[in-house]
């Protein structure tokens, strides 16, 4: 059909009395834009004919991986090759007195579909990764990084090959060439190396996962890791910023992965709060009287209590002086009241360590510090469990006569000069 309007328009050039060199040429151009113009149309029919054949592919198909790759334009990829196989075949045809041209035609041919095919596997490669990850098995072991590395690889040959087209030499002699500038290329592909390495180890030993929560403050990252790549590992903060960690960081540098505390079924609390030393003393009857009437220690108390008295009593110890003997204090009566109000809390996980101690004393007082778990590892909740039990703590202390140590503040003063 191209011949048939070539001849059409030699006919016609002829007619116009133009010369016959010149119509020969007018002629076989004209007849390479109408097969230019004829691949842009095939272009256009096979693009729409692959759409519907796929759309109706997709709909009756129950799987999901189709849709992955129709979103991925997989397919789509592969209309674009339509074009250059019309090209392909009607070149030749049409200047088979311009072989020049021809050649230089089918270079820039062979060089778009070298293209086409990178961005059809690239394409593909992406919807692998995409189908990939609805397998729960993707969040312990990722493989975006290494889908990259392949990419980076394809790219690299399709560069190397292209190159070797236009400098009209075999793509053997540049890839021999290359080892002659392999430090170069180590220098330019130092991230990516590094990232590679860096991410076998990282899934190897499963120091990192999709979803983990974790915190590397030398790069200000605090919160759930949302995708691992080559070079790449992204974090979305609490206050919902994202920050970029190099991937061989997380090998070389100090990181902390919260997700052995969110298996564990519960958090960890551990804070102190100083009692003023001088608050601290025997207890008298009166006080243990008044002790006893406080329901999580009243057994405790009077246990102990009868248990002292005897011991007291057997040893002829002298009751008139409260240093002589065994003697109960109210900083030991707290104690047994926080444990016996954390050990009946509901939010307490009582299946993991609990303890309550005393620290080491500073002029800062002596540290009472609890040290126990929360059922509940959400961040929200679990800051209303640590704050409920200290609210009960500051409100409890003064019933055990124990005062908390306070660095004194302006008012203070005010008050000493008032006086």
């Amino acid at each position: 059909m191209v011949k048939y309007f070539g001849n059409l328009i030699s006919n016609w050039l002829l007619s116009l009395g133009v010369n016959d060199a010149v119509a020969q040429v007018i002629t076989n151009y004209t007849a390479l834009l109408l097969v230019f113009i004829l691949a842009i149309i095939v272009f256009f029919i096979a693009r729409k004919l692959l759409f519907h054949f796929v759309r109706i592919f997709v709909k009756r198909s129950k799987t999901n991986w189709d849709d992955i790759l129709a979103d991925k334009k997989v397919f789509n990829r592969l209309a674009y090759l339509a074009p250059a196989f019309v090209i392909n075949i009607l070149t030749p045809v049409v200047l088979p007195a311009y072989p020049q041209t021809a050649e230089f035609i089918q270079l820039v041919l062979n060089i778009y579909i070298i293209i086409i095919a990178l961005l059809f596997f690239q394409s593909l490669l992406n919807a692998f990764n995409q189908i990939y990850q609805g397998f729960e098995i993707a969040k312990s072991k990722p493989i975006k990084g290494y889908i990259q590395i392949v990419l980076t690889i394809l790219y690299l040959i399709g560069g190397i090959v292209i190159v070797s087209l236009l400098a009209g030499k075999s793509p053997m002699a540049l890839f021999v060439g290359l080892g002659t500038i392999s430090a170069v290329l180590m220098l330019v592909f130092k991230d990516s190396i590094l990232g590679l390495v860096g991410g076998i180890q990282l899934s190897s030993n499963e120091m990192i996962k999709i979803g983990d929560w974790i915190s590397m403050p030398k790069y200000g990252a605090d919160g759930n890791v949302t995708d691992i790549t080559l070079t790449t590992v992204k974090v979305q903060n609490w206050d919902k910023t994202i920050t970029t960690v190099p991937t061989y960081a997380l090998v070389t540098d100090y990181f902390k992965n919260w997700r052995g505390m969110e298996e564990s079924g519960g958090r960890r609390i551990k804070r102190s709060i100083n009692i003023d030393m001088q608050s601290v003393k025997f207890c008298t009857p009166e006080m243990l009287e008044r002790y006893k009437k406080f329901q999580s220690v009243s057994e405790y108390v009077d246990k102990r209590d009868k248990e002292i008295s005897g011991y007291n009593t057997k040893n002829n110890i002298d009751n008139s002086i409260l240093v002589n003997g065994r003697r109960q204090t109210n900083i030991g009566i707290f104690r047994e009241y926080l444990k016996s109000y954390l050990s009946n809390n509901p939010r307490v996980n009582m299946d993991m360590t609990f303890l309550v101690r005393h620290l080491q004393p500073t002029e800062f007082g002596i540290p009472i510090e609890v040290y126990f778990f929360s059922k509940r590892q959400e961040w929200a909740i679990y800051e209303d469990i640590q704050a409920d039990v200290f609210d009960h703590i500051l409100a409890v202390i003064p019933h055990f006569d124990l005062k908390i140590f306070q660095n004194p503040s302006g008012a203070d003063f005010v008050k000493v000069f008032e006086k």
